[in-house]
């Protein structure tokens, strides 16, 4: 279909198909972000593309330097990486492409097992899934975990977490990986952790030994399954006490034996407690 030179196509969204500016007319500051968006490997892989797109890199460098955030989605990581500002630092792209990327980029580290890497203000997702939980992890950081959880259930978007996880933070420090046994893990602890449950129960459930979960849990999310079910039961016990429940309610829901556990375990967290934590 031909359209007429002044129709102008909009999108559900607001966004117009048409209307297009081109990149060098913006001069962007710290409030903003970028998005480069995967292309197809064949572009981004033949002769011509890269030096035609030249004057496209050297307007990212520019815009970095004023500060603005810049986000790449599967492929885009090659666009990224072109302009130079990936040198000496960390980034991730589709698993597809892992050898094309690191032959092409030897000053670059690929993280062949993350979804999402964050380096300062350079941002890079595994493929175009992997670019949503990007998004929110950002709407998280600018707006707050409950914002980017409503934008989550508003899109219908499996947020890579269990209806239970107590925050979205302790979530995304230590599910940014690919494993699914480790997920799943990860999944039972958090169901679990009311309860009284031990690394054999969890070793069961995804079909593996003891030992081996242990080792391979510290592998993929750098830290022991002890510590990470800690970080759930403080960020768990905050929440709860936030909303004003007693004190014994709240040591029972986070598995825990006495109150006097739940207050060691407070202290020991003093930097993160509510101001009404204080006083029990």
């Amino acid at each position: 279909m031909t359209l007429d030179n002044q129709e102008q196509v909009e999108s559900s969204a607001g966004l117009y198909f048409s209307k297009l500016s081109r990149f060098e007319e913006f001069e962007l500051n710290e409030n903003d972000f970028i998005f480069i968006p995967g292309l197809e490997f064949h572009i981004i892989s033949a002769p011509g593309f890269i030096k035609k797109s030249q004057s496209f890199f050297n307007w990212l460098i520019k815009q970095y330097s004023n500060g603005v955030t810049i986000c790449s989605v599967c492929t885009g990581t090659f666009l990224l990486a072109e302009s130079g500002l990936l040198d000496n630092r960390t980034c991730t792209t589709h698993w597809k492409y892992f050898s094309e990327f690191t032959d092409r980029f030897p000053n670059v580290e690929l993280m062949n097992k993350r979804i999402f890497v964050v380096d300062d203000r350079l941002y890079s997702s595994a493929g175009v899934s992997s670019g949503i939980d990007l998004s929110l992890y950002i709407l998280e950081q600018l707006y707050g975990p409950k914002f980017a959880t409503d934008i989550a259930k508003e899109v219908v978007v499996y947020f890579r977490r269990s209806e239970a996880d107590p925050q979205l933070s302790v979530f995304l420090q230590y599910r940014n990986h690919m494993d699914t046994r480790i997920h799943d893990a990860q999944d039972y602890i958090t169901k679990h952790i009311h309860t009284s449950f031990t690394i054999e129960d969890i070793a069961t459930e995804i079909h593996t030994s003891a030992r081996n979960l242990t080792r391979l849990f510290k592998k993929t999310t750098g830290i022991t399954i002890g510590a990470y079910l800690e970080k759930l039961r403080i960020d768990k016990a905050i929440h709860l006490l936030a909303e004003g429940n007693k004190i014994s309610y709240v040591a029972n829901q986070c598995g825990l034996k006495s109150t006097n556990q739940l207050r060691t375990l407070l202290k020991k967290h003093q930097g993160v407690l509510p101001e009404n934590v204080d006083s029990l």
